[in-house]
């Protein structure tokens, strides 16, 4: 039992890095958002409703400038303040970021904001363990090696659910009358919207290269027999 002891302690206080996680995200998206109510979005949430059977969808401006939309664990999708400002700009229209919100509703659909949160702490097992472990045999290099093993595994976690989140938002998109261009054309100029420039080596990246994405929801568009958006 006293062998087991110092995995159970790990396993312990990866759950209470969860809670606390989760309970301080909940805090700070709600002492900093509002729900969306912009006249220019409600056609597009109606739409989005209608397509998943509810009368409206509901989604909260984050107020933080960078552009990007978030799912919460609780089941809360946002458009951050960076991206209503693009709308004001004329840099992105309503059906775009109609479909990020399709986006963000497939990371809660299918639990990736939650399982993140668990992927959070398990992360923090699993480096710790390699970190043990590699360090026996080479301890000067050994926790940045674990590490590193820590975040590619979870790098790749988070670019399957990218995908999946990218499917569901193809699909509820086609069933509320947009169709997929949308979405494809705000993939392919996210990178200047956001500033991104370079990045990380693919296989470290938490998400998949743009024309990835797109390739992959062109791929939906031929199973799915409709003319490509």
């Amino acid at each position: 039992m006293l062998k087991l002891t110092p995995i159970l302690l790990i396993v312990l206080y990866a759950l209470a890095m969860w809670l606390f996680s989760a309970w301080r995200l909940r805090q700070q998206l709600t002492a900093n958002s509002t729900p969306l109510d912009d006249p220019r979005l409600d056609q597009a949430l109606r739409r989005l409703g209608a397509a998943m059977g509810l009368d409206r969808v509901s989604a909260h401006v984050y107020e933080i400038s960078p552009v990007n939309g978030l799912a919460a664990p609780d089941g809360r999708v946002f458009l951050t303040r960076g991206f209503i400002d693009q709308l004001d700009a004329g840099k992105v229209t309503e059906a775009e970021l109609a479909s990020v919100i399709a986006h963000e509703l497939g990371h809660v659909t299918h639990g990736h904001a939650r399982r993140r949160m668990m992927d959070f702490a398990g992360h923090n097992v699993v480096r710790t363990v390699l970190a043990g472990t590699f360090g026996r045999f080479v301890p000067v290099v050994g926790p940045w090696l674990a590490a590193l093993v820590a975040s590619a595994l979870a790098a790749r976690l988070s670019r399957e659910d990218e995908y999946q989140a990218d499917a569901f938002a193809a699909a509820l998109m086609v069933k509320a009358g947009f169709g997929t261009a949308p979405q494809k054309a705000l993939l392919a100029r996210l990178g200047r919207l956001t500033g991104a420039t370079g990045g990380p080596v693919a296989w470290l990246a938490s998400h998949p290269a743009t024309a990835r994405r797109i390739a992959a929801i062109e791929a939906l568009e031929r199973r799915w027999q409709i003319p490509p958006g």
